[in-house]
């Protein structure tokens, strides 16, 4: 009988390879190679360094081309290692490796399909980590509430795709919840997969904070960002930015309230505030801060060229009630649908414990063919 199994994933294998040379062209895998090339000759030229602003994007192009390379030639090597264990235990007839062939194959099975995925993130910024900011909408505790279950499905989530998270700002409810917070998530093309995730999102439930246990609407909505440290195509003039310091009051630990770290920038030209109270430094909580307003001008800046707006937060959408683009049903019936691409799934557990990976290939496969909803 695991003969028979054997070759059965053997014939599977075989049948992979052309899908992986398929993957190699829509990654366009050579012009990768010959750009490294050519990259890493410009870094070994004299006086590279000097222009430290050209120099950082070369490195950082670089980098993104190489980790691409990288993940493919990795995902061959697996493709060619387990073909080599399932022809070694047909040849000797070995019952012991069916179990390491099935796991195998599962997880090669795993990483092709998101190998696959990765084909379609091909916005400017779609490498970049993520900057997320969470608000509460009106309705009080249960808004702030639901605002915070939104914070721990989208931190799981980076957590289940190995990414790291840091807190840029953390603003408790009055009760419960949250207010408002944003965080950072860092890990490559965490900006692609979670610009989809822009947008008010809606959540009916029988109310824990209602004594009569009535059904309540609420609402909350997360702004995407790409993260853009480095970037110099925004001028942020020292003067036009006023400066306020305050003491900390939300997550942080014991030095919370101790001291005036906590920093707010107020950009005067464009009335854009940003704030950043979870570092011990005023200084390191004012270099976050700088890193969120980088991102809101450029997204402000975007929005005045129709052509890039695509790539700087997916679909735009009106940040305002009732315009939600994703619906999250706890009472009567479970449910999760998104309004734009149509996906849904009734195992509600699940996404709130950070399993959007269908909701974001639903609506990167849409928006990769044209169908999504303007």
């Amino acid at each position: 009988m695991p003969i028979i199994e054997y070759d059965t994933y053997k014939q599977k294998l075989s049948a992979m390879e052309p899908e992986l040379q398929k993957l190699s062209a829509a990654l366009n895998l050579d012009s990768a190679r010959h750009e490294i090339a050519r990259l890493e000759a410009e870094a070994a030229v004299d006086g590279f360094w000097n222009d430290r602003e050209n120099s950082q994007k070369v490195l950082q192009r670089t980098k993104q081309l190489q980790n691409k390379v990288t993940k493919y030639d990795r995902l061959v090597g697996q493709w060619e290692d387990l073909t080599t264990l399932v022809e070694m235990a047909i040849e000797e007839e070995d019952d012991s490796l069916l179990e390491e062939v099935t796991e195998s194959y599962t997880a090669l099975e795993a990483a092709v399909e998101e190998a696959n995925l990765a084909t379609l993130l091909s916005g400017e910024y779609d490498a970049n980590n993520a900057i997320l900011t969470f608000h509460a909408g009106a309705g009080g505790t249960e808004a702030q509430d639901w605002c915070q279950m939104l914070y721990r499905m989208y931190t799981r989530w980076a957590e289940r795709h190995g990414f790291t998270y840091q807190i840029m700002d953390y603003e408790d409810g009055d009760e419960a919840g949250i207010k408002s917070a944003s965080i950072s998530i860092e890990g490559e093309n965490a900006y692609g997969y979670l610009k989809s995730e822009n947008g008010v999102h809606r959540l009916v439930r029988v109310s824990p904070f209602d004594a009569n246990a009535r059904r309540q609407t609420s609402f909350a909505a997360l702004e995407v960002m790409p993260d853009l440290p480095d970037d110099n195509s925004i001028e942020i003039r020292p003067e036009e930015i006023e400066m306020q310091v305050f003491r900390s009051s939300g997550a942080g630990g014991q030095h919370v309230n101790k001291t005036s770290s906590a920093v707010r920038l107020i950009h005067l030209p464009t009335g854009v505030v940003v704030s950043c109270q979870t570092e011990r430094s005023q200084f390191q909580n004012r270099d976050n801060c700088m890193r969120m307003l980088r991102a809101k001008l450029m997204e402000m800046k975007a929005q005045q060229h129709a052509e890039k707006i695509s790539d700087i937060k997916g679909v735009q959408m009106k940040i305002e009630w009732g315009s939600q683009i994703r619906s999250y049903v706890f009472m009567p019936y479970q449910l999760v649908k998104d309004t734009r691409t149509g996906y849904e799934t009734s195992n509600v557990n699940g996404v709130m414990d950070g399993d959007l990976d269908g909701f974001i290939t639903a609506y990167l496969t849409a928006n990769a063919v044209g169908e999504l909803k303007k």
